[in-house]
């Protein structure tokens, strides 16, 4: 279940660094309350999923999680660069995630 929880809190991450761009510098209040609360659980949920995932671990794959997913969606949504030394490196990422997940058991 701790997988499962770090899972939705490195998507909740993505849900909130993607809605700072829509907030407006927190000035648009709707955009801004789903960020906080996205903030919030997702916190929340990193913090169930470390009870039994080591800390190291837990938080290298959420931080993993959302970089992936925020940087994929930057390409989708707001048109940032899609060259391959930036795939390449996303890909590395999603290596690494594999990897402590592997190790972790």
């Amino acid at each position: 279940m701790a997988w499962i929880w770090l899972t939705l809190a490195g998507l909740l991450e993505v849900v909130w660094a993607i809605g700072l761009k829509y907030t407006d510098g927190f000035t648009r209040l709707w955009p801004s309350l789903v960020t906080f609360a996205a903030m919030v659980a997702s916190v929340y949920f990193l913090a169930l999923a470390v009870r039994t995932i080591p800390i190291g671990t837990g938080y290298a794959v959420w931080t993993g999680i959302g970089a992936v997913g925020v940087a994929i969606l930057g390409m989708i949504l707001f048109n940032e660069p899609r060259d391959l030394q930036r795939i390449a490196s996303i890909l590395l990422i999603v290596a690494g995630i594999a990897g402590l997940k592997l190790g972790a058991g």
